[in-house]
């Protein structure tokens, strides 16, 4: 199985990366907003600042237009009050004195009564809308000057006019065409615009009727507008829109009005008007990179002390309590989720504290019944066999837990044969007890069968094959002793040798080549091997848990040690002998837990008396 697809993330690895995924799409959304935004800030200001420019030159020309206008009506005014008759003779010759298009002179009634125009002549100047502006002279004003547009008589005419007041009453009314328009106040235009600038790089270009630029940034004063590369189709493009177009080799904003027979063109470079919004979306997106890195951090932090550091300490105490330490107490009460959370758990730990007592205690007395089952299944040196002179028996058992898997044996199986054995099933606990009853019971029942001691192995070994699922087995010694002879038939299921000592000798290793161990695979035999005990011999059958006990520097009991305090105590009884032996073992173990069952049986004849 693959382990990393069940590997799972922090919670504090999934918040930072979720947690910066949306500050990246916050990041992203406000950036493009603020771009948008900033760019129809940008297109309004600049049609805002091309329209102020326009509409201020505009003024400019207007006012020139205007002024000059007037003080060429008040000339010819001056004059027609000193003159004793006014004629159309007479305004044809002030027409040519001041080099003007029209003269009209109006009565206090508002009727043309002089004219350069023939068809002018008796024209009310109420009957018309651009004519009848005038008659604000005979209300009180003393001048007035209108722009540059059809006459209301001929729509066809184009015409300046200005009109002051008389002294013998009524009115004069001075115009002028285009050409004498533009001759007039074209010095003026060109200097108005010359040096104007929209923005850093963009002007101010005014071109006559027939497109000629009168004045621009660039000197080309006199060529036709062509050769801006700005083309501007009237009928398309309205006079106060705004377009993009190609001027002087630019891309460009461009706006136009109509003033005065003057067509004026404002222009700004894109790149110049977009530059503004360029500047504030780069300074605020700096801003926002600080904000929102800020703001990262913060959340993050804040968000680790008040969860994810607590959520750790939950962990370790849980952790602690899965491991067994259940006197653990949560106490994180930061918050009140937290105080409530910590609250629980210590009340489910306390509850399970209840009934793991509960059920320890009813689990240690039934232990302590099956121990006492188990040593009871186990002979006892008593009267039965202290009385019989020729020979001496003692054996004992010290379980690692309640109950265990060592167990020995002995008794007669005929009047002048003693079986006697020990052995050691894999495994502790209730399931080795459990297995170390059956093979008991297979053993001595075969024993006592007259089965000779290899037939006992080989018997009881394909039993406790059969159903054996949870694979355990047993290493067995097993000896009988003809207690007449001293003679000992014996087979060794892969155990461990026992130690003999011979009269006036000491103790020693029995070499042997051990069997397979019992329950390890059915239809093998087993062979039988013979010992001659001679009177005041001893033989030593022990357990693992002996030789294999270890300290604290996990060093073994071993061998050579147990061969050395058996021959220390060679001369003892054999109880005092396995006592001395347990003794030397929890010497070395010290404060060690015993690791395995430690059990022994002693042996030894003594012949007839």
């Amino acid at each position: 199985m693959d382990k990393s697809k069940n590997k799972k993330k922090k919670i504090s690895r999934s918040f930072q990366f979720w947690l910066l995924v949306l500050v990246g799409i916050a990041f992203i959304a406000t950036t493009v907003f603020l771009w948008i935004f900033q760019t129809e800030i940008s297109e309004k200001d600049t049609i805002d600042l091309l329209e102020l420019n326009i509409s201020d030159v505009i003024q400019d020309i207007n006012d020139a237009s205007d002024e000059n206008m007037l003080k060429i009506s008040w000339a010819i005014a001056e004059e027609m009050d000193l003159a004793d008759e006014i004629t159309n003779q007479f305004l044809e010759e002030l027409t040519q004195k001041y080099d003007v298009t029209e003269i009209n002179y109006i009565n206090e009634n508002g009727i043309i009564v002089a004219s350069t125009y023939k068809d002018f002549m008796n024209y009310e100047m109420a009957s018309g809308t651009q004519s009848a502006e005038f008659l604000v002279l005979l209300s009180g004003s003393k001048e007035y000057v209108q722009s540059y547009q059809p006459v209301s008589y001929d729509n066809t005419l184009w015409r300046k006019y200005g009109g002051v007041i008389l002294e013998r009453g009524g009115f004069v009314q001075v115009g002028y065409g285009s050409q004498r328009f533009q001759r007039d106040i074209g010095e003026f235009v060109v200097g108005v615009t010359r040096n104007r600038h929209v923005g850093e790089n963009g002007c101010i270009i005014i071109v006559d009727e027939e497109w000629n630029i009168v004045s621009d940034r660039y000197g080309n004063e006199g060529k036709n507008l062509d050769v801006t590369g700005l083309y501007i189709d009237t009928e398309k493009i309205n006079t106060g829109k705004v377009f993009i177009d190609e001027i002087y080799g630019k891309s460009c904003y461009c706006i136009y009005e109509e003033a005065e027979s003057y067509k004026i063109v404002a222009v700004i470079p894109t790149s110049e008007a977009a530059l503004s919004r360029n500047v504030s979306v780069g300074i605020t997106v700096i801003m926002q990179v600080v904000v929102f890195s800020l703001l990262f951090i913060m959340i993050y932090i804040l968000v680790s002390r008040l969860v994810v550091n607590n959520i750790h300490k939950i962990n370790e105490s849980l952790s602690n309590i899965t491991e067994g330490k259940l006197d653990t107490v949560v106490d994180v009460r930061t918050h009140v989720e937290f105080d409530e959370l910590s609250n629980d758990i210590n009340s489910t730990v306390e509850t399970l504290k209840k009934y793991i007592l509960e059920a320890e205690t009813r689990i240690d007395t039934e232990l302590a019944f099956a121990k006492a089952i188990q040593h009871s299944a186990l002979p006892d040196v008593n009267p039965n066999y202290t009385k019989y002179e020729e020979f001496d028996i003692w054996a004992s058992m010290h379980t690692a837990k309640e109950v265990g898997g060592d167990f020995y044996d002995f008794y007669f199986i005929n009047e002048d044969v003693l079986a006697f054995l020990i052995a050691d099933v894999s495994g502790k606990g209730i399931p080795a007890a459990m297995f170390m009853m059956t093979s008991k019971t297979l053993l001595k029942s075969c024993a006592e069968s007259s089965m000779s001691v290899d037939e006992v192995f080989t018997v009881a070994n394909d039993k406790l094959c059969e159903s054996n699922e949870a694979g355990m087995f047993v290493t067995a010694w097993m000896g009988y002793l003809n207690i007449r002879t001293g003679e000992i038939a014996y087979a060794n299921a892969g155990h461990n040798p026992p130690l003999v000592k011979r009269a006036n000798g000491k103790f020693e290793y029995l070499e042997s080549v051990p069997d397979l161990v019992l329950a390890g695979m059915d239809g093998i035999p087993y062979s039988r091997n013979e010992l001659k005990l001679n009177p005041g011999d001893v033989i030593y059958l022990y357990t693992d848990g002996v030789t294999e006990a270890t300290n604290a520097q996990e060093e073994l009991y071993g061998e050579e040690r147990l061969e050395t305090i058996l021959n220390n105590n060679s001369e003892a009884d054999l109880e005092t002998l396995c006592t001395s032996i347990k003794a030397d073992i929890d010497e070395f173990v010290e404060d060690e837990p015993q690791f395995d069952d430690i059990t022994m049986l002693c042996l030894k004849w003594k012949g007839r008396q």
